[in-house]
């Protein structure tokens, strides 16, 4: 039987309507075959249309996993991901065609890679009040920005996820936010005080006019476009980096930091883990586990200055009182050339 014709039916039909995978998913899988295949062929000496599905053997992946670290320099996370997506197809191999049940199970034995996980980096309240307070709120996008940060904040999303958002997943009366998470799952959150207010009025003053294809969406660039998980990255790294030293970045990942701190501050008020696994989209609680590992006594005294930060209501902050003072300035200097 031809791997070509297993690719294809692998991203064309069973990716996306027997596993319901999302396009991030289908692009990840994608990446690694186009890798794969080219070098499957040339170690094999065959025109990649003329593979097998018999030739997938253990050694011919782990050959090309070494040689994903070794010539491409990959870690072992990046290795983990590339030989899961072989697998995944494995199992298609299984489920579809039975008599083939033994090469694929070969496949599906070959063990992930261990490795040495990062400290998560998570900011201190000192840091997450530096961070915000280096936002210039004098300006539509800076009060966007500003927003955007609370937001990761509050409710621990990823960059991918805040980029996504739509108008219609927030409802101010109730004080809500869906989010659509990964595998398509929706979860719904309730947000503080705070983060509500900036949101009403970032959709009611600052929002840019919307393109015609991203009109639904919550947040827009300059150019009336959606934003990508690109940008939020690289609008939590403008931020970080006008607030805190180059050393201390090297251990944060400037949007991820975020949704780090959400779950400490958790943490620290004393939530299940259960909740904190509920409002960061957590497939696993292995996955919540983690923040159990972190000793975190000597940082009670975080929560205590925090809980004013996060139940404060955007009058009694006083970064946006400047931004309103500043707008009735404009307003006056228009009209007095009015006169």
């Amino acid at each position: 039987m031809k791997l070509t014709n297993c690719v294809y039916y692998f991203f064309e039909q069973y990716l996306p309507r027997i596993k319901g995978c999302g396009p991030n998913t289908i692009k990840a899988y994608r990446d690694a075959f186009s890798l794969f295949l080219p070098f499957a062929g040339d170690l094999l000496d065959t025109p990649i249309n003329s593979l097998q599905v018999e030739q997938l053997t253990p050694e011919l992946i782990v050959d090309f996993l070494g040689w994903l670290e070794k010539e491409r320099k990959n870690g072992a996370r990046t290795r983990n991901h590339r030989l899961a997506a072989i697998q995944s197809m494995a199992k298609m191999i299984l489920y579809m065609h039975p008599d083939k049940r033994e090469v694929a199970a070969r496949i599906l034995d070959i063990p992930q890679k261990r490795y040495h996980r990062n400290i998560i980096g998570f900011l201190s309240q000192d840091e997450i009040l530096a961070v915000l307070n280096a936002v210039n709120l004098s300006s539509a996008q800076g009060f966007r920005n500003y927003t955007i940060l609370n937001l990761l904040l509050d409710s621990g999303a990823r960059a991918g996820e805040v980029a996504s958002l739509d108008i219609d997943f927030f409802d101010p009366q109730q004080k809500t936010l869906a989010i659509l998470g990964k595998g398509g799952r929706f979860r719904m959150i309730t947000l503080w005080p705070k983060t509500t207010d900036l949101l009403c009025r970032y959709v009611e003053k600052y929002r840019t006019t919307p393109h015609t294809l991203y009109k639904n969406r919550l947040f827009l660039n300059q150019r009336g476009k959606e934003f990508t998980r690109h940008g939020i990255y690289r609008l939590c790294r403008k931020y970080l980096e006008r607030a805190l030293p180059a050393k201390r970045l090297k251990d944060l990942n400037p949007a991820h930091s975020f949704r780090h701190s959400c779950a400490v501050n958790m943490l620290l008020a004393g939530h299940p883990i259960s909740d904190i696994k509920n409002r960061l989209g957590h497939e696993s609680i292995k996955s919540t586990m983690i923040y159990l590992h972190l000793d975190l006594n000597h940082r009670e005294r975080i929560q205590k200055k925090f809980i004013t930060h996060t139940q404060s209501l955007l009058n009694q902050d006083d970064k946006i009182n400047e931004l309103v003072d500043w707008e009735n300035k404009e307003e006056i200097l228009k009209w007095l050339d009015s006169l």
